[in-house]
């Protein structure tokens, strides 16, 4: 295939798929502005003919009766969430509330113009709705749920009504990598330690200095987070506690990140020091920046630390906050922090260091943690409490919830190898994800459900690299098709 933007991604194959995606891309839909969104599914159901109704919460909710011949097989309810995580290179403009996503055909894959893509999860919205609107794919009694702000709490999942629903078996179209079908995630929490600081005067003889952390690769915070890339939050404070105990540095300001399941690819700090030692903190940069840049050079090859100049800040963070905040983020675990036993090559626990940001008066740093075993992810909370509020922090714990406990004896996951291997030769991956599916949710509402998730291949999900795999798709398409028209029958 020929990497030309000027490839309608409408005319790529399967084009009930590839026509919706684009639809999608044309509409505005981050975390917690997906309402447009929303409502255009829903409206789309409407025009269809079918039950589409839209629940207090946002969610979207369409029924199609069965094929003729097929009312005997257990009801499936095909599952995507409609939002996206915004997320652009610093060079690019875009206001996602307002912006179209500029996807375009580079080579094998689709892709957008700076920001992220979308295909997480617009790529199984789409093949829900080409469902929908087919009048040749054979299916039992069928149930479309597209859900809310998945990325930024669950909250669509987290607020499904228990009677909502009548099927028997879940398939959610959420996962990244074509040829595996998932049976098990990670569950996560949210945490949030605000720090209160008092407003000093800049010393006199002082000077303001921008440093920029840059051009980080980012990426899931669940599964890239095993790849082992730098985290600019942990760097700029390995930096600033160099800078402090060699130079004297005064922090006024910073912010790196800026959503929780996001690897943070940029910080930025504004610091002043006494200006007789500028060209002493540039030289520190300079060969910390190649430290780092060697610790580095598989993953994140494109490191980047920058001086620049600065306004005067207003006013600096007091002395005490500032070193309590530095030596906090600097202990802070980060990463993966154990391997799974049960799974080997699959992470068990991690924490991503998402975003630490000033204020007025205040700065609160905020992580996701996540853990397929609860004990564990308990036990990695009670470190990060002891961490900052040791240093003087406010802790608090959101957002929690369970992971999916995989049923390798699953009857759609039966139907789903079986039906993988007559239409590729092979067999199937079958595994478990380190990223919060809404499947371990939906379990605690739903428990009688049998669930399982499958998608093409979608590479850097929540960065600006995003991309999906063309030929992925079609063969994704294809098989979702054949699982449905082989839907286990009722008892």
């Amino acid at each position: 295939m020929t990497t030309n933007k000027q490839i309608s991604i409408e005319t790529l194959k399967p084009n009930e798929v590839w026509k919706n995606f684009y639809s999608l891309t044309q509409i505005p839909r981050p975390s917690k502005k997906e309402k447009k969104a929303a409502e255009y599914i829903l409206q789309f159901g409407k025009n269809l003919g079918l039950n589409s109704v839209m629940d207090e919460t946002g969610n979207v909710i369409i029924t199609k009766p069965a094929t003729a011949g097929m009312e005997n097989c257990k009801g499936i309810i095909l599952q995507a969430h409609i939002d996206m995580v915004p997320q652009a290179n610093n060079d690019k403009k875009h206001d996602f509330e307002k912006d179209p996503i500029e996807a375009y055909v580079d080579g094998e894959w689709v892709t957008a113009n700076g920001t992220t893509l979308g295909a997480d999860n617009g790529i199984g919205v789409a093949a829900a709705m080409a469902v929908l609107e087919s009048n040749t794919i054979e299916h039992g009694p069928l149930e479309v749920l597209i859900t809310i702000d998945e990325e930024t709490g669950m909250t669509g999942a987290n607020n499904l009504s228990p009677k909502a629903l009548k099927g028997d078996i879940l398939i959610n179209l959420d996962s990244e990598d074509e040829g595996e079908l998932y049976v098990g995630c990670a569950g996560g929490l949210d945490g949030t330690f605000t720090f209160e600081y008092k407003k000093e005067e800049m010393p006199k003889g002082f000077i303001p200095v921008k440093l920029n952390v840059t051009e980080l690769e980012g990426g899931h915070s669940g599964m890239d987070i095993i790849l082992g890339r730098a985290n600019a939050n942990k760097v700029i404070f390995r930096l600033l506690k160099i800078l402090i105990n060699k130079t004297g540095a005064r922090l006024a300001s910073i912010e790196g990140g800026n959503v929780r399941n996001a690897i943070p690819r940029e910080a930025v700090a504004i610091a002043v020091i006494e200006k007789n030692k500028k060209e002493e903190l540039k030289n520190i940069v300079a060969d910390f920046e190649k430290t780092l840049q060697a610790e580095y050079a598989a993953t994140d090859k494109n490191l980047k630390i920058l001086v620049e100049e600065a306004n005067v800040p207003e006013y600096i963070i007091d002395k005490e906050t500032q070193l309590a905040l530095t030596d906090a983020i600097y202990g802070c675990p980060n990463g993966v922090v154990r391997m799974s036993d049960a799974m080997p090559g699959l992470v068990e626990t991690s924490n991503n260091l998402a975003i630490v940001k000033s204020g007025t008066d205040k700065i609160q740093v905020n992580c996701l943690m996540r853990s397929s075993v609860d004990s564990a992810k308990l036990d990695l909370a009670e470190a990060m409490e002891s961490v900052f509020r040791r240093a003087g922090a406010k802790v608090e714990f959101t957002g929690g919830y369970s992971g999916w406990k995989p049923n390798v004896e699953s009857p759609i996951l039966v139907v789903m190898q079986e039906t993988y291997r007559k239409l590729y030769n092979k067999t199937p991956e079958i595994k478990a994800i380190h990223a919060g599916l809404e499947c371990g949710i939906f379990g605690g509402i739903y428990p009688q459900w049998d669930m399982i998730s499958f998608g093409p291949t979608i590479r850097h999900p929540h960065s600006p690299n995003e991309k999906v795999n063309i030929e992925s798709v079609d063969k994704f398409w294809k098989f979702l098709t054949a699982t449905l028209k082989n839907a286990p029958h009722k008892a």
